[in-house]
C-alpha cells in the first residue's frame, strides 16, 4: 500500500473504548477496538492508541509511513492547533500534548479534534448529511453533544467552542446540568436526565418495569433497557421519553430559527436503539415552533446512517481536511 491511495487512520477515542480504522473514501479497510483503561493514565492510554492503531496497519501489512495522516477524536475540549487535549474528564486528563505524543511514537502527521465533531463530520461526508451545506449534529447519549456544519465546513468558532448545543437552556434556573449550570437541555433530555427522573419516581413508589432494571445505585440507563420497557408499554419509559423527545423538539427548533440548516441528523446509542420512530415526535413538535413556516418540509431531520462508525469514517475525514491546510 502506498501513501498516494489516501488511505487515513481514524481512531474514536472514548472513556470505554479506543477503536482505530484504516479509512479510504469513506470506506473502512481494517479495524480494531480495545478497552481504554483509562485508569492508566495519559501515558498507558496514548500506548493503547499506539498499539491499537499498529495492529490495523498490520492487517494491510502496512507500515505507519504508508498512511497519509491519522486523525483521533478525543471526548474533551481540544486546542486544534496544538493538538493539546486541555480537558478530558471521562478520562481524567488535564492539557495531554496527544498529537504530538503520537507523532513521536508514529512518525506521521497527527490530528486531534472533539469526538462529537468527528462524528458530525462523518455523518456529512459520507452518512445522512451526505451533500447538505448546513447540517446541525445531535448526538443523544450519557449527555447530549454537537456540531455544526456551515458552507460545508466544520463551524468550530472564535474560541473553537462552537457546538456545545447540550448546554442550550431550554428552562431558565431550571434542573441542575452537569456542567455546573442550570436549565440545559442535557439536564431535561439526555440518558442521564432521564434516569434521574426514573430513580426519583421509582423511589416515591410508582410501579414500573423499570424497577427490576434500575436502582439508586444505577449510573447509566442502557438504550436498551429503555426499548425493552417502551416494548413492554411500560407508562413511566413513556412519560420519560416523551419528555426528552419534548426538549429535544424545542431544541432542534431553536437551531432551525438560529442557523436554518438543509439538515439536523440525529446520532447516539438511544438512536440507534429506537430508529426513526422515535424522531417522528421531534419533527411535529419542532415544526410548531419554527419561526417561518414557508417551505419547513424541506427542513430534513434524519437518524445517523453510520452508526459507531462514525467516529473513525469522520477522523479520516477531518484527518484529510486538516491535512490539506498544512
Amino acid at each position: 500500500m502506498r501513501k498516494k491511495d489516501g488511505v487515513f487512520i481514524g481512531v474514536d477515542l472514548g472513556g470505554t473504548n479506543i477503536e482505530a480504522a484504516a479509512v479510504q473514501g469513506g470506506q473502512i479497510l481494517a479495524s480494531k477496538k480495545v478497552k481504554t483503561k483509562a485508569k492508566k493514565g495519559a501515558k498507558g492510554v496514548i500506548k493503547r492508541v499506539e498499539k491499537v492503531s499498529r495492529t490495523v496497519m498490520k492487517r494491510l501489512d502496512a507500515q505507519p509511513d504508508d498512511f497519509k495522516a491519522l486523525c483521533i477524536g478525543a471526548p474533551g475540549a481540544v486546542v486544534l492547533e496544538t493538538g493539546v487535549v486541555s480537558s478530558a474528564p471521562n478520562l481524567d486528563w488535564e492539557d495531554v500534548p496527544l498529537a504530538a505524543k503520537l507523532k513521536d511514537r508514529l512518525g506521521i502527521p497527527v490530528f486531534v479534534d472533539n469526538d462529537v465533531n468527528i462524528g458530525v463530520a462523518g455523518e456529512h461526508a459520507y452518512g445522512a448529511g451526505s451533500g447538505a451545506e448546513d447540517m446541525v449534529g445531535i448526538f443523544v447519549g450519557t449527555g447530549i453533544g454537537g456540531g455544526v456544519i456551515i458552507n460545508g465546513n466544520m463551524y468550530y468558532g472564535s474560541r473553537g467552542a462552537a457546538g456545545e448545543i447540550g448546554h442550550m437552556v431550554v428552562v431558565p434556573n431550571g434542573r441542575a446540568c452537569g456542567c455546573g449550570k442550570r436549565g440545559c437541555v442535557e439536564a431535561y433530555a439526555s440518558k442521564t436526565a432521564m434516569l434521574k427522573v426514573i430513580q426519583e419516581q421509582l423511589a416515591q413508589g410508582r410501579k414500573s418495569v423499570l424497577a427490576e432494571m434500575v436502582d439508586q445505585s444505577s449510573l447509566v440507563l442502557p438504550s436498551s433497557q429503555i426499548a425493552e420497557a417502551l416494548d413492554a408499554g411500560d407508562e413511566l419509559m413513556t412519560e420519560v421519553l416523551r419528555e426528552a423527545q419534548f426538549y429535544l423538539a424545542l431544541l432542534t427548533a431553536n437551531l432551525v430559527n438560529i442557523l436554518d440548516p438543509d439538515v439536523i441528523v440525529f446520532g447516539g446509542g438511544l438512536v440507534e436503539q429506537l430508529g426513526d420512530p422515535f424522531l417522528q415526535p421531534i419533527r411535529e413538535t419542532a415544526r410548531e415552533y419554527y419561526l417561518q413556516q414557508t417551505d419547513a418540509e424541506k427542513i430534513r431531520i434524519l437518524p445517523s446512517l453510520l452508526g459507531d462508525d462514525a467516529g473513525t469514517i469522520g477522523a479520516a475525514v477531518v484527518a484529510q481536511q486538516r491535512l490539506r491546510l498544512t
